[in-house]
């Protein structure tokens, strides 16, 4: 069996192990307080989730597997927070150690990254549930309040540049595109980030192909 074929194998078999850690709480509550859920409202939150979650999980799978590997691929997919950790981790990574996609010593650094931050998540999640009452006063201060809102946009314009600096030729239709989306339907923009994200790609992806055939990158 080759290495790819058994990363999938054990990708699959821990898939199905963290699907059932992950009902095993709820589980345990029903069996211990003998509440069992109200079956129907249960299975239209399910079929309202699903219809709601699973295109923008399908279309992860599609964008991110190919940047991730295998191995890594399946690891995120259970433990998380692909679009803001782990694939910001990967890309970075890989820039440091020279890596190309789908080799494999890019497997490895994909691997070891995504595992890495997820143990690094763990810890600081962990200390987070610990220190939350302690420092409550400090978190919830008029200083620092203000700045948690921008977060994400602060580490997404540090990691952007990098590559945008390097790349602006694919850079500018894309971010055009998002710009309009977001001039004309904005709560459609925020609520369905995982469709804009998916239509940056594709159009990035074909002015790629079109500079590639007129030898302009």
């Amino acid at each position: 069996m080759t290495y790819r074929n058994k990363m999938h194998l054990y990708g699959r078999i821990f898939i199905v192990l963290g699907l059932v850690v992950m009902l095993l709480p709820p589980s345990l509550i029903w069996i211990i307080t003998g509440i069992s859920p109200n079956w129907g409202q249960f299975t239209t939150g399910v079929i309202a989730l699903s219809v709601i979650y699973l295109p923008g999980g399908l279309i992860e799978m599609m964008t991110y597997s190919p940047l991730l590997g295998t191995s890594a691929t399946y690891l995120a997919f259970v433990t998380g927070n692909l679009i803001n950790l782990k694939v910001p981790c990967v890309m970075n990574a890989r820039e440091i150690c020279k890596t190309e996609i789908n080799t494999p010593e890019n497997e490895v650094v994909s691997t070891v990254s995504v595992a890495f931050s997820s143990i690094t998540t763990v810890v600081i999640l962990s200390l987070g549930v610990i220190l939350l009452l302690p420092l409550k006063p400090l978190l919830q201060s008029e200083i620092l309040a203000p700045a948690f809102t921008w977060v994400i946009s602060a580490l997404f314009g540090a990691l952007g540049y990098k590559y945008f600096k390097g790349n602006w030729k694919l850079v500018i239709a894309p971010m055009v595109v998002v710009i309009l989306l977001s001039m004309i339907a904005p709560t459609f923009v925020n609520g369905q980030v995982i469709i804009i994200i998916l239509i940056a790609a594709l159009v990035t992806v074909a002015v790629a192909k079109y500079l590639f055939d007129k030898e302009k990158i």
